[in-house]
């Protein structure tokens, strides 16, 4: 099945040209269907970008899924593009009063910040409490994960001396739940961030669930017991080359003291071009969340948290 998208949001042509099935608004509004109704609230700077990462995973997914994209309403982006932001986005207020069946939160490059520090931490937390209310299912990634984790169970972050940057290999650890169905017992992920959440916090709170763990790079994978709340701390989402214009903007930025990305390019060479060795986890995971949230979410929108 399509995902429906915002007509002529920049993602269309570069999903359909990858053999993604993308229907405009107005041509899946002729089709009598209950679709998927999927929030992503983004907060990355590069927001069409990010935009085009998610679609493509969702995309991949049978069901139909319609996809509405937020941003904060006391927060105004600083890198994205003003045209872009009236066209295809909504602030979270305008939407507040509507149900979804499964939010999305994306990470933020703000991660070395406390939380309170945060110009829109205010209005974050306002809208983690709205989707306890409101959205069938939450899926929070990297910083939003962390920021999740923290609102919810005053979980806290740890700062690494320098960024974990890289292609990292996991473990699962657990077999019965929906989220990990098929996945292989080690995989690799991207990762890419300064902070971490650790093992002797999360075992303290009997709500959480560690799913996957990295031996270098700690906790990957978390979910809530009731399943609802899905907590990703790394980024299935990236493309092949999004840490390696990470680090040629950190290099940019910092000269030689940019960390080159652990097992990612060839031979450890950033010349050479590096290769997506996690699409197909990457498609499983999302695949596997679609699927979650279509099996828990009422038909009727309006008995989501009744």
């Amino acid at each position: 099945m399509p995902i429906r998208i915002p007509n002529d949001l920049p993602a269309a042509p570069i999903l359909r040209q990858e053999g993604l099935v993308v229907m405009r608004e107005d041509e899946a509004a002729r089709q009598d269907i209950r679709p998927l109704e999927i929030a992503i609230l983004n907060l990355m700077p590069e927001k069409a970008v990010t935009e085009t990462q998610i679609a493509r995973q969702l995309g991949r997914s049978p069901l139909q899924v319609n996809l509405s994209l937020l941003t904060t309403s006391t927060y105004k982006p600083r890198n994205a593009p003003d045209g872009h932001m009236a066209a295809f986005y909504k602030p979270w207020s305008d939407i507040a009063q509507r149900k979804f069946d499964g939010l999305i939160v994306t990470g933020a490059p703000i991660e070395r910040m406390a939380f309170e520090n945060v110009a829109y931490w205010p209005e974050l937390a306002a809208i983690f409490d709205w989707a306890g209310r409101h959205v069938s299912s939450v899926f929070a990634l990297c910083w939003g994960a962390q920021a999740l984790l923290y609102h919810r169970y005053g979980v806290p972050k740890y700062e690494f001396q320098e960024k974990l940057s890289g292609v990292y290999r996991h473990r699962r650890l657990a077999e019965r739940f929906p989220i990990i169905s098929g996945f292989d017992d080690e995989f690799p992920v991207p990762v890419s961030r300064w902070t971490e959440v650790r093992r002797a916090d999360i075992e303290r709170q009997e709500d959480l669930i560690i799913l996957a763990e990295g031996e270098d790079a700690g906790i990957c994978l978390l979910q809530d017991r009731p399943g609802r709340n899905f907590f990703m701390f790394n980024h299935f989402e990236y493309d092949a080359d999004t840490l390696a214009w990470e680090y040629d903007r950190d290099k940019e930025a910092n000269g030689q003291a940019a960390i080159l990305p652990h097992a990612y390019f060839p031979n450890d060479d950033p010349t050479q071009t590096p290769k997506n060795s996690w699409r197909s986890h990457a498609q499983l995971l999302y695949s596997n969340w679609i699927n979650a949230v279509y099996q828990m979410t009422p038909f009727d929108l309006s008995e989501i948290g009744e």
